[in-house]
């Protein structure tokens, strides 16, 4: 008689841990801001410490997030080859990406509409200032071209003190059109790129087994990001853009758990499988605000649900740079009726049609990464509106930025179910298929 696999204890389930940390750091939060800052004005000790697990988390993640893009997309273009019909299962992925975040949008707008979140803001227009980070339509197609071959950037800033320091980043845009243009040429080199070809895939593995070992931190990292933002925003920020923040979590919410279920039931999906397998991915998104940041888990969650291998290690990459019905369609559309409506402009047919327009074409723009800043400034400025309005969001983006990946990261891994659904070649669900 065979005898039954041992169960894991609950503790050792990856969410339960998650979820843990999450409120473990909510009330750590609490504390570090009922004790206050010091006698000068300082974080207290608490505060600063929940800072630092955070920054240190999220800095992680930020470090392996090139490479790993890099790897990711040139392996699934690569990889594309290996499916009978690619062409059309790419051009299905991209049709319901544009429907999910037209759906998403047009939520967003009407609950600015209906709610007026500008009309009963509890801010001063003196808190208005424009971001240090704006974005602009000249400035999104510029950064296209890559500048490197690395797409690395390099910033100068000077402290307080008059000392300059310089710091290397990288355009997650220009990254992704190196990547691209690197797949597509391995492709019709053909034979010769196969050792190229096998260190590109040997590097996805290395990345994404990096990547878990980090992700694995989740539980410590989550403490440290809720506390750091309980601590650092408490709810008076929240309270004066209560109408606001309510009506970007209810869009979310809807999103999430309306519409979701619902396109899942017409094309013949489990809602209650889709989440079980996608669960995870949530969580992590939320937690760590970053939709590359979480793609490892992301990945697997889709292969979870059933989702071919092959497919999903396409679809994913892909919408984890350009999938954002938080980011890029509710948070913008209701942002930017905040605004108008703070500032006593009136918007109309044309108008909203512009924010739907940003919202589908545009989101790439975001670029996988936390904040949703660019997106926001993108919208105002095609629009016509103060980009000093953008401003008076910021206080509780972090809040915000948290619910918004959430969505992201659930949608990058409907999308390619839904698709997989539809072509015939979803799966049967895979008990766990996180990595180890």
């Amino acid at each position: 008689m065979a005898s039954k696999p041992a169960q894991r204890p609950f503790f050792s389930n990856f969410g339960l841990q998650v979820l843990a940390g999450m409120v473990v750091g909510l009330l750590l939060g609490v504390l570090a801001r009922h004790i206050g800052a010091g006698p000068e004005g300082e974080a207290n000790a608490l505060a600063e410490t929940l800072d630092t697990v955070g920054s240190i988390f999220v800095q992680l993640l930020k470090a392996l997030v090139p490479p790993l893009i890099f790897a990711a997309i040139v392996t699934s273009i690569i990889n594309l080859r290996e499916l009978q019909n690619a062409a059309r299962l790419v051009a299905q992925t991209l049709l319901w990406f544009a429907i999910t975040s037209l759906i998403a949008v047009g939520i967003g707008i009407a609950l600015g509409v209906i709610i007026q979140p500008g009309l009963s803001a509890g801010v001063a227009p003196a808190d208005a200032a424009v971001p240090k980070s704006v974005g602009s339509w000249l400035d999104f197609l510029k950064g296209l071209i890559p500048a490197n071959a690395f797409g690395l950037t390099a910033s100068t800033k000077l402290s307080d003190t008059g000392t300059a320091s310089t710091s290397l980043g990288f355009n997650v845009l220009q990254l992704i059109v190196i990547s691209i243009a690197v797949g597509a040429a391995a492709l019709k080199v053909g034979e010769v790129a196969e050792p190229f070809v096998g260190f590109v895939r040997a590097l996805l593995g290395i990345m994404r087994k990096l990547l878990w070992w980090v992700i694995r931190l989740t539980p410590i990292g989550s403490a440290g990001l809720i506390g750091h933002a309980v601590a650092e925003y408490g709810w008076d920020a929240l309270a004066r853009l209560g109408s606001f923040a309510g009506a970007i979590y209810l869009g979310l919410a809807i999103v999430l758990l309306v519409v979701y279920p619902t396109l899942l039931l017409i094309n013949g999906i489990s809602p209650r499988r889709f989440f079980a397998g996608a669960w995870p991915a949530i969580q992590l998104g939320f937690v760590s605000r970053s939709s590359v940041g979480t793609l490892p888990v992301t990945e697997a969650s889709a292969e979870t649900v059933g989702v071919p291998r092959t497919y999903a290690s396409f679809a994913v990459p892909l919408g984890s740079t350009t999938k954002m019905d938080g980011c890029a369609a509710i948070y913008p559309a209701i942002s930017a009726i905040f605004v108008a409506q703070f500032y006593g402009l009136p918007l109309g047919l044309t108008d909203y049609g512009l924010i739907v327009f940003v919202s589908v074409l545009g989101s790439a723009a975001t670029a996988g990464l936390t904040g949703a800043t660019v997106m926001l400034t993108l919208t105002l400025s095609t629009l016509g509106l103060p980009l000093e309005g953008a401003g008076l969001l910021l206080a509780i983006d972090p809040i915000l930025d948290m619910g918004r990946t959430a969505v992201n990261v659930a949608g990058q891994v409907l999308v390619p179910m839904i698709v997989a659904k539809r072509e015939g070649i979803l799966e049967e669900p895979v008990p766990d298929a996180l990595p180890a």
